[in-house]
């Protein structure tokens, strides 16, 4: 029995030795990278922090004791700590979420993945912690640097340093940059000085002797406050150079560190120093993403931030990568625009592969801009850049979009911007579960004045509606597309004047038009198969792709009014959804006939595979078809129209495959 296998709860590891603790920390990443390399997943991050999370869990007593995960994808190590060994099926349906989870155990708080918001809330549990009079419990924070080139992060530190009685310890994870080796016998000797002088300034005898002598010498007329202000700038010039701590301590944090991340006998003693201190405290630990795993390091786009499933001796893909993704696709077309048209620049959120924009920048580093971890500012800047003649490409992943609703609202549209927003992993995307489906979008966007939205179905039409929304000067344009593979090439029949695509007539040449199915992107595998199983009960059918879906397109209207019943197959919440608009512009128009929206429950849903996810809510031609069937038979709402000169029964008796005497039709 190797020792992991001993660890049940976090308490369980207080009773191992140093150098168990060391043969500890080895084992968790082999059983990471054994692990992670079979069901994908976020590696290269809980390889850094293996010794951060040790320590914590060794000098604060969880669940007594918040610890909150910033983003929640470093969390691996934590689960194995608080006795879920079981990997197997981690990020599957059934298995371990990816991300701290509430359901899994009582040590786990914050479920979202959206980074930067972890201060938020440690402020609010650390406020009400004193005003339950449980000041003596302790709120954790684990966060990376990346984090914190959030703004949310810095609104919730302002205000945790305002108040010097809440007991918040925040260890930032710094993985992004190291800072230089210092070298010689001086520096060594510096060195082995800061934790002991870390220990005098983290000590409370300190603080209030601090504090006396300061209100002295402010108090002391103008020579005593000159005599501060020399002092302070003396002290915070030698802190700077000690400790890159000067933004920190300037809003009123203490600053622990920098300690070797790696080393867990340093990273407990700076944590036992910011316990002691009992109020707000930064804990700043160097670490390495990948750290212990050598193809991880030498990975240069991100260390193994998230793989697939991968050969854990070499770290290569197993899967093969023959098939084309829609970002590769959006990558390529958008790296090709910007050749055409020097006004394109790109925009993202610290996400320049994963979005699919380093082929822009390879070509034109100095046309595209990494914001950081903020969609806020992304949308407003852009905005900024279209006033200023530009023509800005903001590239992010359709879940964080929601951050930046009020900047798309106000600064974009309301200004009329020419901004072109790519939305990648729109719709259900599977293993990262509830906070990361890029489902909110469609029903989201519905609601800002003059936007454009496109939702390609293929590979063509990602690359032809980009186009078309980059050249709309004076709107806010949206293109979205899934997560992974992009399906096959599906050719219209017809295209029709505003540009709507006619997919499919079932049968052909019928005059009896029973369903019209409007498929949205990335669904029209599935209206096709629909429309075909309708075909075989005898329902004929139309299949349209609006290609835009905002605005509405006439032609979609029109053919709503020649139909007994309208379905709309969306893989966005229906609430508010396309179907929604389409049904309020059918009713501007005079249009009664019958809509049914069939798209995803506003529900929270759980990881699982994209088709496991569409299957668990509904989303399957044999469902979609069987509900189709009864409405157009009548015996479920919404209720077909009826057929031109008979009631709604003897509508339902004149549908060929119907048996006469059940009323129902042969199963699907």
């Amino acid at each position: 029995m190797g020792l992991l296998e001993t660890i049940r709860s976090p308490q369980d590891l207080s009773r191992l030795t140093e150098s168990q603790l060391d043969a500890l920390a080895r084992e968790i990443r082999s059983f990471l990278v054994t692990n992670v390399s079979r069901t994908g997943g976020h590696l290269g991050p809980n390889l850094g922090v293996v010794e951060l999370t040790l320590g914590v869990h060794r000098v604060f007593d969880s669940p007594r004791d918040s610890i909150i995960f910033d983003t929640g994808h470093q969390s691996y190590v934590h689960k194995l700590v608080t006795g879920r060994q079981n990997f197997d099926t981690l990020r599957q349906q059934g298995g371990l979420s990816g991300y701290p989870s509430r359901a899994e155990s009582v040590h786990d708080i914050v479920e979202s993945s959206h980074a930067s918001s972890s201060l938020s809330w440690a402020d609010g549990i650390s406020r009400a912690r004193v005003l339950n009079g449980e000041g003596d419990r302790y709120t954790v924070v684990l966060v990376g640097d990346g984090a914190l080139t959030g703004g949310m992060a810095w609104e919730a530190i302002n205000n945790i340093a305002a108040d010097k009685r809440r007991r918040v310890v925040i260890v930032v994870n710094d993985n992004g940059r190291s800072y230089a080796p210092t070298i010689g016998g001086v520096a060594d000797y510096l060195a082995s000085l800061r934790p002991a002088l870390d220990s005098v300034r983290t000590h409370k005898v300190y603080e209030r002797t601090l504090e006396w002598f300061t209100g002295r010498l402010q108090a002391g007329g103008p020579a005593g406050r000159f005599a501060y202000k020399s002092l302070h700038a003396t002290k915070k010039g030698v802190k700077d150079w000690w400790a890159p701590q000067g933004l920190f301590e300037d809003l009123g944090m203490k600053y622990v560190g920098p300690v070797d991340g790696h080393d867990l006998g340093a990273v407990e003693q700076a944590l036992h120093l910011a316990r002691n201190y009992e109020g707000p405290v930064i804990v700043h630990a160097i670490t390495e993403k990948g750290h212990g795993y050598a193809p991880a390091r030498a990975h240069e786009a991100d260390q193994f931030h998230a793989v697939g499933i991968i050969d854990p001796g070499t770290g290569e893909p197993v899967e093969s990568g023959a098939s084309q993704s829609w970002t590769s696709v959006f990558a390529n077309e958008i790296a090709d625009i910007a050749d055409e048209r020097p006004d394109i620049v790109g925009i993202t959120g610290a996400m320049l592969i994963p979005v699919g924009l380093h082929r822009f920048a390879a070509r034109h580093p100095d046309r595209v801009f990494d914001v950081g971890i903020a969609e806020q500012h992304a949308l407003t800047s852009a905005a900024g850049m279209a006033y200023g003649g530009l023509h800005p490409v903001v590239a992010l992943y359709a879940t964080f979009l929601n951050r930046a609703f009020d900047q798309l609202l106000m600064d974009v549209a309301l200004h009329k911007a020419g901004v072109t927003i790519v939305l990648d992993r729109s719709g259900v995307t599977g293993p990262d579960g509830a906070s990361h489906h890029g489902m909110w979008d469609l029903s989201m966007l519905q609601t800002v004045p003059g936007l454009h939205l496109a939702a390609p179905r293929d590979a063509t039409r990602l690359r032809e509606e980009l186009r078309e929304a980059v050249s709309i000067p004076d709107a806010p344009s949206v293109v979205r597309y899934s997560k992974g593979s992009v399906g096959a090439e599906v050719e219209a029949i017809e295209r029709l004047g505003d540009g709507v695509d006619v997919l499919a007539r079932r049968p052909s040449g019928s005059t009896n038009n029973d369903v019209l199915i409007v498929s949205v992107g990335a669904m029209s595998e599935l209206a096709l198969d629909v429309s075909n199983r309708l075909g075989a009960q005898g329902i004929s059918s139309t299949v349209i792709d609006p290609r835009w879906v905002l605005p509405v397109c006439p032609s979609v209207i029109d053919l709503a009014a020649e139909h007994r019943i309208v379905i709309v197959i969306e893989d966005g919440v229906r609430a508010g959804g396309v179907g929604s608009r389409i049904r309020q512009e059918m009713r501007a128009a005079g249009v009664d006939t019958a809509l049914n929206e069939v798209g995803l429950p506003v529900e929270f849903l759980d990881h699982g595979s994209r088709s496991e996810v569409l299957t668990r809510v509904g989303l399957t031609a044999q469902k979609v078809t069987h509900d189709i069937v009864a409405q157009v038979l009548g015996t479920k709402v919404p209720v077909a129209r009826p057929l031109p000169g008979h009631d709604s029964a003897a509508g339902r008796e004149s549908t060929s495959g119907q048996d006469a005497t059940t009323g129902q039709f042969p199963t699907l």
